[in-house]
């Protein structure tokens, strides 16, 4: 027999992968950035809100927070660091684009007195593991509700667009497993925060893929291969992956 722990750290070593997967998801676009030698109407704010999400979970994933949370640091962390490099590659190709690194580095900066206020109070009047993880998991669900908008933004065009041009299958299907496999994980040692944030992310996937399936057909097919891709709000790493 399974012990509930294996079982959870095998789920949570799927998740990490799934997670993965999310968080390379941008990885074309920085190499069209790359490529052309300027970011073009590419934003740098999903990857800015990607670096708050992934911080704050990582501090909701440590033992002085959040004990037996390892699966959780791991994948935030590697997150963390992918979406500041992505940043770094923003900024070093933004330099024609209005605002652009004032962008990067205000956003930064902003979330990272923000994150330092919050490890502050928390470590200071906190003192037990609930209370601690109460405090930082509802923020952490608070800003994976708040970057939901995006796909919600998308399957919008969607529905008035008919067209589910914008919205690419393999992500919306991965959205959901992620949003299923992090929710699994939360119910095998039963975790509210993490369970909050992915029950809706894998609600958010599954209401991704019902308008894939109605749109699907009534979507124009492109004549050509040769226009460039628009950025759309799906290409935001954000999933939870926690």
């Amino acid at each position: 027999m399974v012990s509930a722990e294996a079982a959870r750290n095998v789920v949570g070593i799927i998740g990490n992968v799934i997670s993965f997967g999310l968080f390379l998801s941008p990885l074309p676009t920085f190499i069209r950035i790359v490529k052309k030698k300027a970011v073009e109407d590419f934003k740098p704010d999903p990857y800015i809100a990607t670096v708050l999400n992934c911080m704050f979970w990582v501090f909701y994933g440590m033992p002085f927070v959040h004990p037996d949370s390892l699966l959780v640091v791991t994948i935030n962390g590697v997150g963390l660091v992918l979406e500041l490099i992505y940043l770094a590659v923003f900024y070093t190709y933004a330099a024609k684009q209005q605002n652009g690194r004032k962008k990067v580095i205000y956003g930064l900066g902003i979330e990272v007195v923000f994150v330092v206020i919050v490890i502050v109070i928390t470590m200071m009047t906190l003192h037990t593991h609930k209370n601690r993880s109460m405090m930082v998991g509802i923020i952490c669900d608070i800003f994976n509700i708040i970057m939901y908008v995006s796909p919600l933004t998308v399957m919008k065009q969607v529905i008035t667009t008919k067209s589910v041009e914008y919205m690419p299958f393999y992500l919306s299907l991965t959205n959901f497993l992620n949003g299923c496999i992090w929710t699994a994980y939360a119910l095998i040692k039963f975790d509210i925060y993490v369970l909050v944030s992915n029950g809706i992310g894998a609600l958010s996937g599954a209401a991704q893929l019902i308008l894939y399936g109605i749109y699907y057909r009534s979507t124009p097919k492109k004549s050509g291969g040769n226009e460039p891709q628009k950025q759309t709000g799906v290409q935001l790493s954000s999933a939870s992956a926690a």
